[in-house]
């Protein structure tokens, strides 16, 4: 059985969200919890978050033991991204792009 949590328009680039998503994948919930806690990185509150929603979900349905569960699949896909222009010398402006990501997570009861 799976249970998939979302997280979307997260405020991280999807590129330093999945430096953490790549430490915790296939990892067993409470090794991934462990590893999240002890990350020194913004995505890590981001991740750890959705991680605890998917874990809600397995209790409220009351079959499976949340010990038993794995990370079977995080995806950390690009959403919207927020441009403006900010001036800069001699006349010249610079695009900033503000990124957004949106985090999916899958948790089953057999490892990969």
């Amino acid at each position: 059985m799976e249970f998939k949590s979302k997280y979307r328009f997260a405020k991280t680039s999807p590129r330093k969200a999945r430096y953490v998503a790549d430490l915790i994948r296939g990892k067993s919930v409470n090794g991934a919890l462990g590893i999240l806690r002890f990350t020194n990185k913004r995505a890590s509150s981001m991740l750890d978050k959705i991680l605890r929603a998917a874990i809600a979900s397995v209790l409220e349905n009351g079959e499976i033991e949340a010990d038993s569960l794995f990370v079977k699949e995080i995806r950390v896909d690009e959403g919207p991204v927020r441009k403006w222009h900010r001036p800069r010398a001699r006349g010249v402006s610079t695009m900033i792009k503000r990124r957004t990501s949106h985090i999916s997570l899958v948790l089953t009861s057999a490892a990969k």
